[in-house]
């Protein structure tokens, strides 16, 4: 099984499909992100705040993979935007995920009323060219925060990663990125299990045409949409059955149909929101 890769604005490649750890209890992240290098990821997508790169550490040290052959995301919190902070934020990360750089830093919220957003972006430019990341980019920002992040250092991320799912898909967020080619990275793929988005006609009917679960389905629209989407499991099944997305096609009504879900369903915060 291959899991097709992306190329970023920068040249970078990215492997579309990965693995997150968002809300993975620190003690069990070893083990869990084990689990998950050897069901085939090779993507995983880790967070300051989330207390678990040390895990993560544990585990691709543990691995024996090629370290040429992962791809490892980390992102600045919002308490580390002011100042030089940013530049002491990845040193730490790197240490606690034993790694000399990582693939992708990003900005993790805009959090617009501590107004260090556009420093933030500058420092993550001084970060990648000091080597300590191959690519930067932003999550959660909505187009006027990368209108203020490009016109102040004319560099562009190369990813956004945003709340996206088939009841909120964010084409406003989606369209602009596209116009500067900047590619989705959706959290939250299948609706954080907040509504039942399983239930939906159009994700049973191509579940049970193609003879795959739900969730596969939907993680399929989310290939099929060019999303670069990283599912989070405890379960070593689960794990492995997310991986299982490449032996079968949704056809272009079936697309169409989970497309036509949206209804603006948001179910976390608003960037606005988050400080």
């Amino acid at each position: 099984m291959s899991i097709p890769t992306v190329e970023l604005n920068d040249g970078v490649r990215i492997p579309q499909l990965g693995f997150g750890v968002f809300k993975v209890d620190p003690a069990d992240t070893e083990r869990i992100v084990t689990d998950a290098l050897e069901a085939g990821y090779r993507h995983i997508d880790t967070a300051a705040i989330y207390g678990n790169e040390e895990g993560v550490g544990r585990a691709l040290a543990a691995s024996g993979i090629p370290r040429d052959e992962l791809f490892i995301t980390t992102k600045l919190w919002n308490d580390r935007q002011a100042g030089d902070e940013p530049l002491a934020a990845i040193d730490e990360s790197l240490a606690k995920l034993g790694l000399e750089q990582v693939d992708l830093y990003l900005v993790h919220w805009p959090a617009p009323k501590g107004g260090n957003y556009v420093n933030a972006w500058e420092k993550m430019v001084a970060i990648r060219d000091a080597g300590k990341t191959r690519s930067i980019g932003v999550s959660n920002h909505l187009p006027e925060h990368l209108r203020d992040i490009i016109a102040a250092t004319g560099v562009t991320p190369s990813v956004d990663q945003i709340e996206l799912h088939p009841a909120y898909q964010q084409r406003d967020v989606t369209d602009f990125a596209a116009e500067l080619g900047i590619r989705i990275e959706a959290w939250g793929p299948l609706g954080q299990g907040k509504y039942p988005l399983f239930d939906e006609t159009p994700v049973a009917a191509a579940a049970a045409a193609h003879g795959k679960t739900p969730a596969q389905v939907v993680l399929r629209w989310h290939i099929q949409e060019g999303n670069i989407v990283f599912p989070k499991s405890n379960s070593p099944a689960r794990i492995r059955e997310n991986l299982d997305l490449f032996d079968f096609e949704l056809t272009a009504d079936e697309q169409a149909a989970i497309t036509a879900l949206e209804r603006g369903g948001r179910v976390s915060a608003h960037p606005s929101e988050v400080n």
